[in-house]
């Protein structure tokens, strides 16, 4: 499905043009497409297909926690929320960062609660970055990442990430490049989607390095922080040696808990940035939840519920993963998030658009092309990272074990 502006006449003014082309939805003749999210989702509704395209729980989150939103709501807590967060909740996350990082932090001054990360990123990235500025990512990297550099008015440099025997590790001689005098933030994604990298200590550490070194803020999406597998460790930035006054962390309910339409996210960091950050947030959606606010409050006192959902994601990946292997793609065991890597090059196919939009019809199963997740290079055409992880697929394993199971036997299809 797409749309044209050119029937009506002229580009209407503003910044839209920038943020659909920096997301891969703006053609050449000014013709706007959907998301690849929308796209492949609307194909399994088509289709009947097994959607492990997109990345949301197909359960919900768990029922105390339900019953703390509804006890909220009974208690009138149904109006605006203050613009940064009611205080229990913004007292919940500073006692979180404390607990489980060693993070002091002024619940007054350095929390922020948002709608969602979503927004904590937007909201960063329009306080702090603009034109003339340069905020490098990661690659591939988080759909919404490239909009709201484009919305700032900044460039966009990246970093790739390398598919290695040992998963997908950070280029770090093209870090060295990427990070320079007009570096405004690096912007951080790990545990990371969409190839479930954890970033190690060392990589963690060249990253910290090259901010202090040019001076650049450090912005971190944590979101999946406390769904790492096996032996993985996530480590914020904001711990590392001179790095607590440099970064931003963002988080969120919605991945921790599985109440992902809550849309309850926090940003932390030294006050002067959080400041900024509110300054623009607060005219944005000003606030919103305010049950879900108390009830995520009270969640985050309980280590014990995201604990239990990385164990049993854990067994899900290994089923996913299983089942893919027997299926013919090579795989990368990713290490946290909810998704998993598969290399469709072994079954055939070189291009992972369209694997994706012929596995429906093959298996009865969908999934998104890695290098949705890519960007261009100057002439606009696909990046060096998307060339390099062109016949590559993402599916998610946030999913029932039976929908998986089911999800499984259908893609041994390609097998025969």
């Amino acid at each position: 499905m797409s749309t044209s502006l050119e029937q009506a006449g002229p580009y209407p003014p503003g910044r839209w043009r920038d943020v659909a082309r920096a997301s891969g939805l703006l053609g050449p003749t000014g013709t706007v497409t959907q998301t690849v999210f929308a796209e492949m989702t609307q194909l399994a509704t088509a289709t009947g297909a097994i959607n492990l395209g997109q990345g949301f729980p197909d359960v919900d989150g768990p029922a105390w926690v339900q019953e703390l939103a509804v006890d909220a709501i009974r208690a009138g807590h149904n109006q605006y929320a203050p613009g940064d967060g009611v205080p229990p909740l913004r007292r919940a996350v500073a006692d979180h960062q404390r607990r489980r990082y060693g993070l002091d932090l002024d619940p007054d001054t350095q929390v922020l609660v948002t709608t969602g990360a979503t927004e904590a990123i937007a909201a960063t990235l329009l306080a702090l970055a603009g034109p003339g500025d340069e905020v490098v990512t990661l690659e591939p990297f988080y759909d919404s990442y490239a909009a709201s550099i484009a919305m700032a008015g900044a460039t966009h440099v990246t970093v790739p990430l390398v598919a290695t025997p040992a998963g997908f590790r950070l280029d770090r001689e093209a870090l060295r490049r990427a990070v320079g005098p007009r570096t405004r933030i690096v912007l951080l994604n790990s545990p990371h989607n969409p190839t479930g990298t954890v970033l190690d200590a060392d990589e963690l550490a060249a990253i910290a390095a090259a901010a202090r070194e040019h001076d650049a803020i450090v912005v971190t999406d944590e979101v999946y922080e406390h769904l790492v597998f096996d032996d993985a460790r996530h480590v914020p930035v904001a711990t590392l040696p001179g790095m607590a006054q440099r970064t931003l962390a963002i988080s969120s309910a919605g991945k921790t808990f599985s109440f992902t339409g809550w849309k309850v996210g926090w940003l932390t960091g030294p006050a002067e940035l959080v400041t900024a950050v509110r300054t623009v947030k607060q005219f944005l959606t000003y606030s919103s939840g305010p049950a879900f606010q108390h009830a995520v409050a009270g969640a985050l006192a309980d280590d014990d519920a995201p604990r239990a959902l990385a164990t049993s994601l854990a067994a899900r990946r290994d089923l996913l993963c299983a089942g893919l292997v027997a299926a013919g793609f090579d795989v990368t065991v990713p290490r946290g998030t909810y998704f998993v890597v598969a290399d469709g090059a072994p079954l055939g196919f070189a291009d992972g658009w369209d694997l994706c939009r012929r596995l429906p019809d093959l298996a009865g199963v969908v999934g998104v092309p890695v290098s949705a997740f890519c960007g261009t290079d100057a002439d606009g055409d696909p990046s060096a990272t998307a060339r390099a992880l062109a016949s590559r697929v993402r599916f998610t394993f946030v999913k029932r074990e039976e929908v998986l199971r089911d999800a499984v036997g259908r893609l041994a299809a390609l097998r025969r």
